[in-house]
């Protein structure tokens, strides 16, 4: 865990129907377990959410289709233990159910302690990740960078859903 700094990321997919739709159920019905599992997890710090209890009534870009989710977390360890060690794996495992592939979905980046992020600030790193790849601006689990103020680099997570 870092002092002065936590992990902030962003994910994004573009739903293969609207947030309403039947297709799109499963997925809808189990976001409210889902926020719950992350809000409990050790490391959590902050979700972002619109009117409700996640941000599916968000439209953080031009095309309606396209779901961001974003949070920060105490390191990369805690935020890479509820993505791939918690019951959310189960659902990472569907994602292609209900989403679209993605060439850039996600972005981590370190954000001081106690910011919560704006989704413009978090798709200008999206998008700075896209176009200059992992570094310390926005990296991956894959490509992870050290905090400013840490002693040591984290260490990298695969993704184990793939």
């Amino acid at each position: 865990m870092t002092g002065g700094f936590h992990l902030a990321q962003i994910n994004v997919g573009r739903l293969k129907a609207s947030i309403d739709d039947p297709q799109i159920a499963e997925f809808k019905d189990n976001l409210d377990a889902i926020n719950a599992l992350a809000e409990g997890s050790p490391g959590f710090v902050w979700r972002f959410t619109g009117e409700g209890n996640n941000a599916t009534d968000v439209q953080a870009f031009d095309d309606p289709l396209i779901a961001i989710n974003m949070s920060v977390w105490e390191s990369v360890a805690a935020l890479g233990a509820f993505v791939y060690r918690s019951e959310h794996v189960a659902f990472m495992r569907r994602r292609r159910e209900w989403f679209h592939e993605m060439d850039n979905f996600m972005a981590l980046w370190w954000t001081p302690a106690g910011h919560s992020p704006t989704p413009e600030e978090a798709i200008a790193r999206l998008a700075t990740l896209g176009r200059l790849g992992p570094t310390s601006e926005a990296f991956t689990f894959k490509t992870p960078h050290p905090a400013p103020d840490a002693a040591h680099p984290p260490l990298p997570i695969l993704d184990e859903c793939a």
